[in-house]
C-alpha cells in the first residue's frame, strides 16, 4: 500500500475514532473486549507498522526540514492507544481529544510533504 494512502486511512482512522467515542457515550455500552475492540485494534496496529516503516523510510530517503522520526513515533504510540481508548465511555474526554488531534496535525503535515508541496507552503 502507497505511504500516501495509509497516511490518509490514519487520518480517516483519527476521524472515526472521535465519532466512536461520542457514539460509545451516546449508547451508554460497554464493548465485548475479544470480540470488538481487540480484532479492530490489531488490525489497526498492523497498518501503523507498515506505515511507520515505510514513513521512516521516506524520512531517511527524503530528509523533510520539519518532519523528524520521532514524531513518526509518537503517532504510533499516540494511535495505538487512542484507537483502543474510542471504544470505552470512562476515557477522558479532554485527554483523548487532544491526542487524537495532535495526532491529526502531525499526519495530515506529514501528508502534505508527500503530495510533494514545498516546504515554504509547509
Amino acid at each position: 500500500m502507497e505511504l500516501i494512502e495509509q497516511t490518509k486511512q490514519l487520518i480517516y482512522e483519527c476521524d472515526a475514532s472521535i465519532n466512536r467515542f461520542y457514539k460509545q457515550r451516546e449508547l451508554d455500552a460497554t464493548p465485548q473486549f475479544f470480540e470488538e475492540v481487540k480484532p479492530f485494534a490489531d488490525n489497526i496496529q498492523s497498518l501503523l507498522i507498515e506505515w511507520q516503516q515505510n514513513a521512516l523510510n521516506w524520512i531517511k530517503e527524503n530528509r523533510p526540514k520539519y518532519m523528524h522520526e520521532s514524531q513518526i513515533q509518537n503517532v504510533v504510540d499516540a494511535m495505538n492507544q487512542f484507537v483502543v481508548q474510542s471504544f470505552y465511555k470512562e476515557t477522558s474526554k479532554k485527554r483523548f481529544i487532544q491526542s487524537v488531534q495532535s495526532v491529526h496535525y502531525t499526519l495530515s503535515f506529514f501528508l502534505r510533504y508527500l503530495e510533494g508541496e514545498s516546504e515554504k507552503d509547509v
